[in-house]
C-alpha cells in the first residue's frame, strides 16, 4: 500500500466526509479510500493497458511536439575500467 497526502482541503469539506463515514460506519480515511476506489473502478476499463489509454488522449489531443536537445556525439566515449 502506498500513501497519499492531501493538502488544502476546504473544511467543509472535511466536514462532510466526517459526517458521510459515520453515516457508513467507518473512519473518515477508510471513507476516502472507498471514495477512491469506486472513482476509479470502471469494469469497462479494467482490461485496458497505460499504453491503450495514452494513445487515446494522443488522439484526442493531436499529441505533444517536443523541443528536444541534440544528442551529443557519444562516438569518443571510452567505457571506465573499474579494476
Amino acid at each position: 500500500m502506498s500513501t497519499l497526502t492531501i493538502r488544502k482541503v476546504d473544511e467543509d469539506v472535511k466536514h462532510r466526509l466526517q459526517v458521510r463515514a459515520a453515516r457508513n460506519g467507518r473512519s473518515m480515511e477508510a471513507e476516502v479510500r472507498a471514495i477512491l476506489d469506486e472513482a476509479v473502478s470502471d469494469s469497462a476499463g479494467d482490461d485496458v493497458s497505460l499504453g491503450a489509454v495514452m494513445a487515446e488522449f494522443r488522439r484526442r489531443t493531436g499529441g505533444v511536439e517536443l523541443d528536444l536537445p541534440p544528442r551529443e556525439d557519444l562516438s569518443d566515449h571510452r567505457v571506465p575500467d573499474f579494476t
